[in-house]
């Protein structure tokens, strides 16, 4: 599908801000004029002092509430941020004020798998709550690599094809356990 037929999507990035910043802003430059960036941005929520939940509700409430695709930048360390896990939680449910969007992650560079076949990646190094969507017949999420050229070209289609999956497959799986912090161990290596 060529990206100027393709609709203009409001976009929640979830991602890694320590690790990952560089490819979320270059995400947002490429899809510049092709879809509305609804992402957290460092500074966007100003009171560190602010409880999780308060932080969570804000999240949740004044940027994924209105996105329509959720995409996941996958770092090396994304998989034990507890907030990715509670971002793509709260992209799955559907809600009255908020509306599931669809799921799609892009496996940047820097994670060790980035060179692997999908069947060889090692599922530890990837968001649990992603990781348990992309299997089966019909999944209702999928994991792309990040594209090393033409990043608005490739990405934009891929958006597309998340946001009439979310509808046209079974119900996510958000049946794990939310992250209460973020998980210890070796980031790079799943343990």
């Amino acid at each position: 599908m060529p990206t100027n037929s393709v609709p203009r999507h409001k976009v929640f990035i979830s991602y890694y801000h320590a690790d990952d910043q560089e490819y979320k802003n270059r995400l947002v430059q490429a899809l510049n004029s092709k879809a509305i960036d609804k992402s957290v941005s460092p500074g966007d929520i100003h009171d560190e002092t602010l409880p999780l939940d308060e932080i969570r509700r804000r999240i949740r409430d004044d940027h994924i509430a209105d996105a329509t695709v959720t995409i996941v930048l996958i770092g090396p360390c994304t998989w034990q941020r507890k907030h990715v896990d509670w971002e793509i939680s709260a992209s799955v449910i559907d809600r009255r004020n908020n509306q599931r969007c669809g799921l799609l992650g892009l496996l940047l560079p820097t994670h060790p798998d980035y060179h692997k076949r999908a069947s060889d990646r090692d599922p530890r190094l990837i968001p649990p709550r992603l990781a348990q969507n992309i299997g089966g017949k019909n999944p209702f999420a999928a994991i792309y690599k990040w594209p090393r050229r033409r990043v608005s070209k490739r990405v934009i289609p891929k958006v597309h094809r998340s946001f009439l999956r979310k509808d046209e497959t079974p119900w996510p799986d958000d049946g794990l356990d939310m992250f209460v912090n973020n998980r210890r161990g070796d980031c790079r290596r799943g343990w």
